[in-house]
Parts: C-alpha cells; sequence; structure tokens
C-alpha cells in the first residue's frame, strides 16, 4: 500500500481505566460496518482499495483507528498491476491473501510471493521502501486484505515474516506479540496483541474467541450470524463478505457461520493507539 505510515510514540501504554471511576462497567458494543461503506480509491491503473478507516484522500477524525489497528483494506490488484516503490516505517503491516498471488520486495533484501492460505507480517522498523504487485504472469486479479498495526516497540530493523496455514475448521493463532506465543506464530511487535484466523462449517458455531477489550472481525469469505450483546437484550445480525464489526467488551455473543460457513480475521487488542 502507498501512503506512508508512521504511527509516533512508543512509550509503554497505561492499564485501561474506567470512564466513570473503579467501579464502572462499560457495555458492550458490535458495531457492524458494510462493505459498501469503506472509501473506494484507484489509486493506480488496475488498482482498487476499500478502505475501512481515513486513509489517503479520505479523512474522518471519527474513524482513524479502532483498538491499536490503523488500517483495514481490501485490495484488489488486476494482472500486471501494482503499487510501485513505497516507504514505510514503525508499522506493523500484515497481509492476508484471498485469492491470486503478490508479489513483494524491499530494500532490506526481503522478496515473496503470497498465496492464498499464507500471512505476511512486515515489521517496518526504522524504514524499508517496498513494491507490491500482482504475481508475473498472473491471468488472474490477486485480492488481499491488508492491515495496519500500531507497534509499541520503536527503532527496531525492518524483519519480514511469511507462515502458510494448511486448510481446516477452527480457530488459527497467525501473529501475535507475546512471548508465550512466539514458537506458534508470526512476531508482532505489540506485546498486547494477536491476530487469529476463524474458519468454520455451515450452520456450526464459532469457535470460543479470546477476550479482549478491543476485537475487530473481518469477514473473508462466506457469512457469520450473531447477537449484539449476550442474552435476551442481543439484536441478530449478520455480517458477508467484507463486512467488519468492531467489538467492545462482550458484544458479538453466540457467533455462528451461516449457508456457506465463514472464514474471518479476528484481530485481539488490548490496548488502543497512543500517540506522544
Amino acid at each position: 500500500m502507498s501512503v506512508e505510515s508512521s504511527p509516533r510514540g512508543g512509550q509503554a501504554f497505561e492499564p485501561l481505566e474506567p470512564a466513570s471511576g473503579p467501579l464502572r462497567k462499560e457495555r458492550g458494543r458490535a458495531d457492524l460496518r458494510r462493505t459498501a461503506e469503506r472509501y473506494l480509491s484507484e489509486p493506480a491503473e488496475g488498482i482498487t482499495t476499500r478502505h475501512a478507516f481515513s486513509f489517503s484522500g479520505h479523512y474522518d477524525p471519527k474513524n482513524t483507528s479502532f483498538g491499536a489497528l490503523l488500517a483495514c483494506n481490501e485490495e484488489t490488484l488486476a494482472p500486471g498491476a501494482g503499487y510501485e516503490a513505497h516507504r514505510h516505517s514503525e508499522t506493523e503491516i500484515v497481509t492476508w491473501v484471498v485469492s491470486g498471488a503478490l508479489a513483494h520486495r524491499d530494500d532490506a533484501g526481503h522478496a515473496s510471493v503470497v498465496r492464498r492460505g499464507t500471512v505476511q507480517v512486515q515489521s517496518t522498523g526504522t524504514g524499508i521502501t517496498h513494491t507490491e504487485r500482482n504475481a508475473g504472469g498472473a491471468t488472474e486479479p490477486v485480492t488481499f486484505v491488508q492491515m495496519w498495526l500500531q507497534p509499541d516497540a520503536y527503532g527496531a530493523a525492518p524483519g519480514l515474516g511469511l507462515r502458510t496455514v494448511p486448510d481446516g475448521d477452527g480457530l488459527t493463532l497467525l501473529a501475535s506479540g507475546r512471548p508465550a506465543d512466539a514458537e506458534r506464530a508470526l512476531r508482532l511487535r505489540r506485546g498486547d496483541a494477536a491476530l487469529w484466523l476463524v474458519r468454520t462449517p455451515a450452520w456450526m458455531p464459532l469457535p470460543e474467541l479470546p477476550a479482549a477489550p478491543y476485537r475487530y472481525v473481518h469477514v473473508v469469505s462466506g457469512s457469520v450470524g450473531y447477537r449484539t450483546v449476550p442474552g435476551p437484550q442481543g439484536g441478530g445480525r449478520s455480517a458477508v463478505a467484507g463486512d467488519s464489526v468492531r467489538i467492545t467488551g462482550d458484544a458479538f455473543a453466540d457467533p455462528t457461520a451461516g449457508e456457506d460457513g465463514v472464514e474471518l480475521l479476528l484481530w485481539e487488542m488490548h490496548s488502543p493507539v497512543t500517540y506522544g
């Protein structure tokens, strides 16, 4: 993606405090955002992007981030299309390919082809310049979801990791900043965030999902039904491919896959973006 990224800060995150006293418990919320609500841009010939948050020429001061997530873009690159060399710094860039193949190359010496079922984490650190293109010789578009996360460790050299996820249903940890997850997931430079892949067959309940003050769901394919909050007061909702749900507290109850099953990405985040 070709907008320079450089979140500032680097101070340790403080524990979250209730808004109105130590005993106050805020009610959770599941904020459904439809794919048609995303900001649409065509930054270059053959490239179509739908942005979940303020990005590039699209700015809404009330929609700049959620939790520690700075961007969640749905990208489609036509055969032969791609982003020319552009620079990023101090951002975790996580890419999940939906279909096709994405070729990546950067000036730190990394080169990769990310295909369906592969996750890539680019820790941009002190700065990298990279290109992202539909893989050479492709006759079909490449579609991918790219997400930007604010790190809590700054000043390190850039890094790149890839992991292929086998087919199959269940809950899979893709990337995490927790030291305990180092052997089973790609590393994120944020100690209180993790990205999960959820795959569930038709009409089946989703596996138990990790709890966190901030959770972000992006539906990759299929659909998922859920109750906005637990219990009889929770209204029924359904999210389809391209939709997202911004979740706080105990919202997003009883999620169940739709008639074609569901594949979704789930961010688990325990603190929000900070600057300063």
